[in-house]
Protein backbone atom coordinates (compact mmCIF):
# COMPACT_ATOMS: atom_id res chain seq x y z
CA UNK A 1 0.00 0.00 0.00
CA UNK A 2 1.29 3.68 -1.06
CA UNK A 3 2.23 6.22 1.85
CA UNK A 4 -0.63 8.63 0.17
CA UNK A 5 -3.41 6.05 0.67
CA UNK A 6 -2.02 5.40 4.33
CA UNK A 7 -2.32 9.06 4.99
CA UNK A 8 -5.59 9.02 3.65
CA UNK A 9 -6.39 6.15 5.80
CA UNK A 10 -4.87 7.19 8.63
CA UNK A 11 -7.01 10.53 8.37
CA UNK A 12 -10.25 8.65 7.88
CA UNK A 13 -9.38 6.93 11.39
CA UNK A 14 -7.86 9.92 13.29
CA UNK A 15 -9.40 13.15 11.97
CA UNK A 16 -13.10 12.08 10.75
CA UNK A 17 -14.68 14.71 13.22
CA UNK A 18 -11.93 17.66 12.76
CA UNK A 19 -12.27 20.59 10.88
CA UNK A 20 -10.99 20.97 6.84
CA UNK A 21 -7.47 23.35 8.40
CA UNK A 22 -7.00 20.41 10.84
CA UNK A 23 -7.05 17.54 8.58
CA UNK A 24 -4.95 19.80 5.96
CA UNK A 25 -2.52 20.29 8.67
CA UNK A 26 -2.08 16.93 9.46
CA UNK A 27 -2.09 15.64 6.28
CA UNK A 28 1.01 17.89 5.50
CA UNK A 29 2.37 16.37 8.55
CA UNK A 30 1.58 13.03 7.67
CA UNK A 31 3.07 13.12 4.37
CA UNK A 32 6.36 14.08 5.46
CA UNK A 33 6.74 11.68 7.79
CA UNK A 34 5.54 8.40 6.03
CA UNK A 35 8.09 6.46 4.81
CA UNK A 36 10.56 8.75 6.47
CA UNK A 37 13.58 6.97 8.07
CA UNK A 38 14.03 7.46 11.75
CA UNK A 39 17.96 7.75 13.07
CA UNK A 40 18.84 6.63 16.49
CA UNK A 41 22.02 7.73 18.16
CA UNK A 42 24.97 5.68 18.39
CA UNK A 43 25.67 3.86 22.30
CA UNK A 44 22.47 3.92 23.17
CA UNK A 45 21.76 2.38 26.48
CA UNK A 46 18.66 0.98 28.05
CA UNK A 47 17.69 0.17 32.15
CA UNK A 48 14.98 -1.45 33.38
CA UNK A 49 13.59 1.03 36.29
CA UNK A 50 16.67 3.21 36.10
CA UNK A 51 18.93 0.83 37.95
CA UNK A 52 20.19 -2.39 35.82
CA UNK A 53 21.53 -1.31 32.61
CA UNK A 54 20.38 -4.04 29.72
CA UNK A 55 21.19 -5.59 26.36
CA UNK A 56 18.46 -4.04 24.39
CA UNK A 57 18.53 -4.04 20.17
CA UNK A 58 16.43 -1.57 18.45
CA UNK A 59 16.42 -4.20 15.59
CA UNK A 60 13.13 -6.37 14.45
CA UNK A 61 10.56 -6.07 11.89
CA UNK A 62 8.40 -4.11 13.09
CA UNK A 63 9.05 -1.25 15.82
CA UNK A 64 6.54 0.82 17.81
CA UNK A 65 8.92 3.66 18.86
CA UNK A 66 7.52 6.14 21.85
CA UNK A 67 9.68 9.45 22.48
CA UNK A 68 8.05 11.19 25.62
CA UNK A 69 9.98 14.73 26.06
CA UNK A 70 9.93 16.83 29.75
CA UNK A 71 7.08 19.10 29.39
CA UNK A 72 4.08 18.48 31.41
CA UNK A 73 2.65 16.04 33.39
CA UNK A 74 4.67 13.08 33.69
CA UNK A 75 2.14 10.38 34.38
CA UNK A 76 -0.34 12.49 31.97
CA UNK A 77 2.48 11.35 29.12
CA UNK A 78 3.50 7.98 30.20
CA UNK A 79 0.42 6.16 30.29
CA UNK A 80 2.08 3.15 31.52
CA UNK A 81 -0.52 1.04 32.07
CA UNK A 82 -2.12 1.24 28.89
CA UNK A 83 1.38 0.75 27.10
CA UNK A 84 1.37 -2.86 29.33
CA UNK A 85 -2.49 -3.83 28.26
CA UNK A 86 -1.00 -3.07 24.64
CA UNK A 87 2.33 -5.54 24.91
CA UNK A 88 0.37 -7.98 26.39
CA UNK A 89 -2.23 -8.23 23.65
CA UNK A 90 0.83 -8.16 21.10
CA UNK A 91 2.24 -11.34 22.72
CA UNK A 92 6.03 -9.72 22.45
CA UNK A 93 6.88 -12.44 25.10
CA UNK A 94 5.75 -15.15 22.60
CA UNK A 95 7.87 -14.25 19.93
CA UNK A 96 5.28 -11.63 18.17
CA UNK A 97 7.11 -9.65 15.34
CA UNK A 98 6.96 -6.17 17.34
CA UNK A 99 9.34 -4.66 19.86
CA UNK A 100 8.49 -1.70 22.03
CA UNK A 101 11.13 1.40 21.61
CA UNK A 102 10.49 3.86 24.50
CA UNK A 103 12.62 6.89 24.61
CA UNK A 104 12.48 9.53 27.57
CA UNK A 105 13.94 12.33 28.38
CA UNK A 106 12.87 13.27 31.41
CA UNK A 107 13.81 16.88 32.84
CA UNK A 108 13.11 15.94 36.49
CA UNK A 109 15.18 12.29 36.40
CA UNK A 110 13.85 11.26 40.02
CA UNK A 111 10.18 11.83 39.17
CA UNK A 112 10.67 10.03 36.50
CA UNK A 113 12.14 6.80 37.84
CA UNK A 114 10.01 7.05 40.77
CA UNK A 115 6.75 6.54 37.85
CA UNK A 116 8.67 3.34 36.39
CA UNK A 117 8.87 1.93 39.88
CA UNK A 118 5.00 3.17 40.92
CA UNK A 119 4.09 0.99 37.84
CA UNK A 120 6.09 -2.15 38.09
CA UNK A 121 6.83 -1.17 34.32
CA UNK A 122 9.87 -3.52 33.60
CA UNK A 123 10.59 -3.34 30.21
CA UNK A 124 13.73 -1.88 28.78
CA UNK A 125 13.70 2.04 28.50
CA UNK A 126 16.27 4.84 27.39
CA UNK A 127 16.51 8.06 29.21
CA UNK A 128 17.46 10.26 26.79
CA UNK A 129 18.87 13.37 28.91
CA UNK A 130 20.09 14.86 26.31
CA UNK A 131 17.45 14.19 24.07
CA UNK A 132 19.24 13.18 21.47
CA UNK A 133 16.86 11.33 19.47
CA UNK A 134 14.49 14.26 18.96
CA UNK A 135 17.81 16.18 18.14
CA UNK A 136 18.50 13.81 15.12
CA UNK A 137 14.64 13.58 13.95
CA UNK A 138 13.29 16.64 14.84
CA UNK A 139 9.70 15.70 16.02
CA UNK A 140 6.91 17.16 16.68
CA UNK A 141 5.94 18.93 19.46
CA UNK A 142 2.14 17.18 19.77
CA UNK A 143 2.52 14.04 22.22
CA UNK A 144 -0.29 12.42 18.99
CA UNK A 145 2.62 12.93 16.62
CA UNK A 146 5.50 11.05 19.01
CA UNK A 147 5.08 7.94 17.90
CA UNK A 148 5.40 5.42 14.92
CA UNK A 149 5.29 2.28 13.86
CA UNK A 150 8.49 1.02 12.20
CA UNK A 151 9.46 -1.36 9.67
CA UNK A 152 13.00 -3.23 9.91
CA UNK A 153 14.85 -0.65 8.31
CA UNK A 154 13.57 2.00 10.71
CA UNK A 155 11.00 3.93 7.94
CA UNK A 156 7.74 5.15 9.33
CA UNK A 157 4.92 2.90 8.23
CA UNK A 158 2.34 4.77 10.52
CA UNK A 159 2.22 7.81 12.73
CA UNK A 160 0.38 8.22 15.87
CA UNK A 161 -0.38 7.03 19.71
CA UNK A 162 -2.10 3.46 19.99
CA UNK A 163 -2.96 3.67 23.62
CA UNK A 164 -4.65 7.26 23.28
CA UNK A 165 -6.58 6.71 19.86
CA UNK A 166 -8.10 3.10 19.74
CA UNK A 167 -8.35 4.01 15.91
CA UNK A 168 -4.23 4.26 15.53
CA UNK A 169 -4.11 1.36 17.30
CA UNK A 170 -6.42 -0.91 15.15
CA UNK A 171 -4.31 0.43 11.96
CA UNK A 172 -1.31 -0.62 13.68
CA UNK A 173 -2.64 -4.15 14.14
CA UNK A 174 -3.68 -4.25 10.64
CA UNK A 175 -0.30 -3.21 9.10
CA UNK A 176 1.62 -5.73 11.38
CA UNK A 177 -0.76 -8.83 10.70
CA UNK A 178 -0.30 -7.83 7.20
CA UNK A 179 -3.91 -7.21 6.41
CA UNK A 180 -4.79 -5.20 3.44
CA UNK A 181 -5.79 -1.88 4.59
CA UNK A 182 -8.93 -0.17 3.00
CA UNK A 183 -11.76 2.11 3.79
CA UNK A 184 -14.94 -0.34 3.25
CA UNK A 185 -13.57 -1.71 6.27
CA UNK A 186 -14.59 1.00 8.47
CA UNK A 187 -18.04 2.04 6.37
CA UNK A 188 -19.14 -1.38 7.54
CA UNK A 189 -19.74 -0.07 11.56
CA UNK A 190 -23.29 -0.07 12.25
CA UNK A 191 -23.76 3.20 13.52
CA UNK A 192 -26.07 5.55 15.72
CA UNK A 193 -26.09 9.02 17.64
CA UNK A 194 -25.61 9.71 21.15
CA UNK A 195 -26.08 12.56 23.18
CA UNK A 196 -24.21 13.58 26.30
CA UNK A 197 -25.90 15.23 29.15
CA UNK A 198 -23.14 17.59 29.68
CA UNK A 199 -19.26 18.04 28.41
CA UNK A 200 -17.53 19.21 31.29
CA UNK A 201 -17.70 18.90 34.77
CA UNK A 202 -16.33 21.29 37.36
CA UNK A 203 -15.36 20.11 41.12
CA UNK A 204 -13.92 23.51 42.60
CA UNK A 205 -11.84 23.60 45.55
CA UNK A 206 -10.87 20.38 47.51
CA UNK A 207 -8.56 18.90 49.64
CA UNK A 208 -6.15 17.46 47.07
CA UNK A 209 -5.61 14.62 49.43
CA UNK A 210 -9.31 13.27 48.34
CA UNK A 211 -10.18 11.71 45.72
CA UNK A 212 -13.04 13.01 43.48
CA UNK A 213 -16.08 11.76 41.28
CA UNK A 214 -18.03 13.32 38.98
CA UNK A 215 -20.13 11.13 36.32
CA UNK A 216 -21.21 11.85 32.66
CA UNK A 217 -24.46 10.21 31.25
CA UNK A 218 -24.45 9.13 27.24
CA UNK A 219 -28.44 8.73 25.84
CA UNK A 220 -28.68 6.39 22.67
CA UNK A 221 -31.34 8.46 20.55
CA UNK A 222 -30.40 6.58 17.42
CA UNK A 223 -31.77 3.40 16.41
CA UNK A 224 -28.87 0.98 16.49
CA UNK A 225 -27.38 -0.05 19.71
CA UNK A 226 -24.64 2.27 21.45
CA UNK A 227 -21.30 0.63 22.19
CA UNK A 228 -18.36 2.48 23.80
CA UNK A 229 -15.08 1.01 22.00
CA UNK A 230 -12.31 2.26 23.97
CA UNK A 231 -12.21 5.49 26.70
CA UNK A 232 -8.84 7.64 27.13
CA UNK A 233 -7.85 10.19 29.98
CA UNK A 234 -5.53 12.67 29.63
CA UNK A 235 -3.66 11.63 32.40
CA UNK A 236 -2.92 8.77 34.99
CA UNK A 237 -4.31 10.35 36.91
CA UNK A 238 -7.88 10.24 35.91
CA UNK A 239 -9.84 7.25 35.49
CA UNK A 240 -13.30 6.20 34.09
CA UNK A 241 -15.32 2.94 35.14
CA UNK A 242 -18.77 2.12 32.68
CA UNK A 243 -20.75 -0.66 31.52
CA UNK A 244 -18.99 -2.48 28.48
CA UNK A 245 -23.22 -3.60 27.33
CA UNK A 246 -24.17 -1.64 24.19
CA UNK A 247 -26.73 0.45 25.29
CA UNK A 248 -30.16 -0.11 23.32
CA UNK A 249 -32.23 2.83 21.86
CA UNK A 250 -33.46 5.39 24.85
CA UNK A 251 -31.05 3.76 27.18
CA UNK A 252 -27.88 5.02 28.70
CA UNK A 253 -24.53 4.28 29.57
CA UNK A 254 -22.85 6.23 32.68
CA UNK A 255 -19.28 7.14 32.95
CA UNK A 256 -18.42 7.76 36.84
CA UNK A 257 -14.79 9.28 36.03
CA UNK A 258 -12.55 9.16 39.42
CA UNK A 259 -9.71 11.94 39.94
CA UNK A 260 -7.19 11.45 42.48
CA UNK A 261 -4.60 14.56 42.85
CA UNK A 262 -1.00 13.40 42.49
CA UNK A 263 0.27 17.01 44.05
CA UNK A 264 -1.97 20.87 44.74
CA UNK A 265 -2.66 22.37 41.11
CA UNK A 266 -5.28 23.67 39.12
CA UNK A 267 -6.27 20.96 36.85
CA UNK A 268 -7.95 20.78 33.72
CA UNK A 269 -8.25 16.96 32.36
CA UNK A 270 -10.12 15.54 29.42
CA UNK A 271 -11.99 12.25 28.97
CA UNK A 272 -12.14 10.86 25.17
CA UNK A 273 -14.66 8.34 24.71
CA UNK A 274 -14.72 6.65 21.16
CA UNK A 275 -18.33 5.16 20.51
CA UNK A 276 -19.96 4.04 16.98
CA UNK A 277 -21.38 7.69 16.73
CA UNK A 278 -20.51 10.19 13.65
CA UNK A 279 -19.55 12.90 16.68
CA UNK A 280 -16.97 10.00 17.96
CA UNK A 281 -14.79 11.04 19.73
CA UNK A 282 -16.72 12.50 22.03
CA UNK A 283 -14.79 14.27 24.51
CA UNK A 284 -15.62 15.26 27.86
CA UNK A 285 -13.49 17.82 30.66
CA UNK A 286 -13.12 17.91 34.51
CA UNK A 287 -11.51 20.42 36.10
CA UNK A 288 -11.25 21.94 39.07
CA UNK A 289 -8.27 23.50 42.15
CA UNK A 290 -6.97 20.55 44.35
CA UNK A 291 -5.45 22.51 47.28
Amino acid sequence: MGFKNLVSIFLLFFLISCGNQEKKDVGILLQAWSGKEIQFPEDLTFTVKGADTVDFSVSGKYKILTYVDSIGCVSCKLQLGRWKALMKELGEAEGNPVKFLFFFSPEKRRDFLGTLKSEDFVYPVCLDEEDRLNKLNHFSSEMAFQTFLLDSDNRVLAVGNPIHNPKVKELYLRIIQGEQISQGKESKQIMTEVVADKSSVSLASFDWHKEQKATFTLKNTGGSPLVIQDVTTSCGCTTVSYSKEPAQPGKEITLEVVYKAEHPEHFSKTVTVYCNTASSPIRLSLSGDAK
